[in-house]
């Protein structure tokens, strides 16, 4: 059976679905092909999964830890790991049913099965219930496929008990100790997750430092935070092998200088990142352009070196987070149609969802000296805000990049309760390129977290009066 369409999306995930839609509301007829769940990763297996086990985790932290501080007596406060479970079930299936229906609404195909792209304008469908393959023809064709875990060759990574964060979020048990292998953002969520349900972590990081690619000022605090609440770090400690001890405890063996060291577990999750998703994407004779990494390469239009097929997200190199996914969706379908893009892709908040939460928008204050920029930073501590005291928050702060010469701002880091709401206002304020007297003229809320931002704002003002008197001393 032949199908005809104007674009045809390979993947149902943040970037894919919000395509399809953006481009049903331009007039085109459009399918949408997956052969998972739609909602993709973020969805299904990432973003709403770990933020729902993160929240049930931060209560029982609370409970355990500051109920009796606050005047409140919880005796015997247990948790159900099989409730937990459920419950982040049953948002992931409201989520998804809300997929479905923007579907149905805007008219488009929802094809359930897998897409082998067989040239520009053809792909081949195999629908998931092994009936009859269809043929369709299509103007274009965009590729959404995301991504799956990365796994490193490490010997012993099929042994029981050695997990990717895929099978760790499915779990209804817990481990006793568990060992997170990777300091990037997932082992960190996960590390942070499972130190709130009050279970031992050990951290192995590879480098000197965890959250490699965050401000460094950031990674530090968070890592007193943790260590204070007991997560044990082992830096340089790039996982070589894992064994299994006669006692059943798994072990994870690293390299200190020329000695093998090893680290003891109940679990182990193997948190390395992830990897573009192209398995069986291209029918025989048919493919686009890919770097070393298996990440298809896009030029400024999202465009593959096959003029009608266009690729989004976590398949083409950059950045992998679902909100920019859905971005580059959108802004690609306007680029199939000679429009003007209507999101700018230059400012992306990146969101981490340990506790206390990070988030960051533009440049570091680093990345912007490297710029050639002169370079101006201001920052409020979260330890004398008052919404952060009376909540029992931790340490935290919010830091300020700014252009002097430009007087705009570039960048902002954050690290406190609700800096992933925050950040919002932030990155508007770069996309606009607002200076430090716009922002203080704001009116922001009392009590509340996001008072800090005026705080920052105003210890800018405070650091040019102080230098203003120094030199006239």
């Amino acid at each position: 059976m032949d199908q005809q369409y104007q674009l045809v999306v390979i993947g149902a995930g943040p970037g894919g679905y919000v395509a399809a839609i953006r481009a049903a509301q331009l007039g085109l007829k459009t399918a949408v092909i997956e052969n998972r769940d739609v909602g993709g990763t973020c969805l299904n297996r990432g973003c709403i999964p770990t933020k729902s086990m993160l929240h049930a985790a931060e209560l029982y932290h609370e409970a355990v830890h500051n109920f009796e501080t606050l005047g409140l007596h919880a005796d015997h406060v247990t948790l159900d790991p099989a409730k937990i479970q459920a419950r982040k079930e049953e948002v992931v299936g409201k989520l998804r049913g809300g997929v479905e229906q923007l579907f149905r609404s805007n008219g488009i195909a929802h094809l359930r099965g897998t897409g082998t792209i067989l040239d520009e304008h053809t792909v081949s469908f195999s629908p998931l219930d092994d009936g009859e393959k269809e043929t369709l023809h299509t103007e274009h064709i965009l590729i959404a496929t995301g991504s799956v875990p990365s796994s490193p060759p490490v010997e012993g990574m099929d042994l029981p008990g050695v997990i990717t964060s895929d099978e760790l979020l499915s779990m209804d048990t817990l481990y006793d100790h568990l060992i997170v292998a990777g300091a990037g953002v997932i082992g960190m969520e996960f590390a942070s997750l499972y130190n709130a349900y009050g279970k031992k972590v050990t951290l192995m990081a590879s480098r000197d430092r965890i959250l490699p690619k965050v401000d460094k000022e950031l990674a530090q605090n968070l890592t007193m935070v943790l260590k204070k609440r007991g997560v044990e770090f082992v830096h340089k400690a790039r996982l070589k092998k894992i064994t299994q001890s006669p006692e059943g405890k798994l072990q994870c063996w690293y390299l200190d200088g020329e000695e093998y060291k090893s680290v003891e577990g109940d679990g182990v999750l193997l948190a390395a990142g992830r990897s573009p998703n192209t398995k069986d994407l291209f029918g025989p004779g048919f493919s686009v352009e890919q770097d070393e990494k298996g990440a298809i390469v896009v030029d400024e239009h999202f465009r593959t070196n096959r003029e009608n097929v266009y690729a989004i997200g976590d398949v083409i190199p950059g950045v992998q987070l679902a909100h920019v996914a859905s971005a580059q969706g959108i802004v690609a379908v306007e680029n199939m149609l000679g429009k003007e893009p209507s999101i700018c892709l230059d400012v992306i908040p990146d969101c981490i969802y340990t506790n206390p939460e990070i988030a960051s928008v533009g440049l570091t204050e680093a990345q912007a000296k490297e710029q050639g920029m002169k370079v101006k930073t201001s920052k409020a501590s979260m330890m004398a805000n008052g919404k952060s005291m009376l909540s029992l928050q931790d340490r935290g702060f919010i830091k300020l990049v700014y252009d002097e010469e430009g007087d705009r701002l570039v960048g902002a880091q954050l690290m406190c309760a609700r800096a992933t709401d925050m950040v919002g206002e932030l990155a508007t304020a770069i996309v606009n390129g607002l200076s430090q007297k716009q922002l203080a003229a704001v009116i922001r809320p009392h009590p509340t977290y996001v008072e800090a931002v005026t705080e920052a704002v105003e210890d800018l003002e405070g650091m040019a009066i102080h230098m203003a008197k120094k030199r006239k001393i």
